[in-house]
């Protein structure tokens, strides 16, 4: 609970910091800011996997710049559903939308400094085994006290 909690607050500040960078978007209170944030995350987790899906030859054919479309697309659909939280064109969404996403991944990794991944490295000898070397990732979570 305590990490979606994070993870939510660092959500927050980074569009905090979007409305703050960019001109032409803006907030009007903290409680909108919130609301949208909220909403840009619910979006983010069931809408956008269905839209990369749909779009999923136009992606591949750009490269993956497409995702960055659909990226925008989002944000300006959480200004069109939130009152208060106005974007003045889609480029500004676009723009938003990546500095969200920077802001918010940069965030994310000071937030979750306590994640841990290990590699393994493994030879097998015997003959029976086609793969000889086998690398396990392996990634586990500590909680700190």
């Amino acid at each position: 609970m305590k990490v979606i909690f994070l993870k939510w607050v660092v959500n927050i500040i980074a569009l905090a910091l979007v409305v703050y960078f960019l001109p032409g978007i803006s907030i009007d209170t903290l409680s909108t800011t919130i609301i949208a944030s909220v909403i840009l995350t619910l979006l983010n987790t069931f809408l956008k996997p269905i839209l990369v899906f749909l779009t999923l030859p136009l992606s591949i054919i750009s490269l993956g710049f497409f995702t960055l479309i659909i990226n925008g697309f989002i944000f300006y659909t959480v200004s069109r559903i939130v009152s208060g939280f106005k974007i003045d064109n889609f480029w500004s969404a676009f723009w938003g939308a990546i500095i969200f996403s920077v802001v918010s991944f940069l965030l994310n990794l000071s937030v979750n400094r306590q994640d841990s991944i290990n590699f393994k490295f493994s030879n097998h000898n015997s003959n029976r085994n086609k793969y000889r070397n086998i690398i396990d990732v392996e990634a586990k979570e500590e909680k700190i006290p």
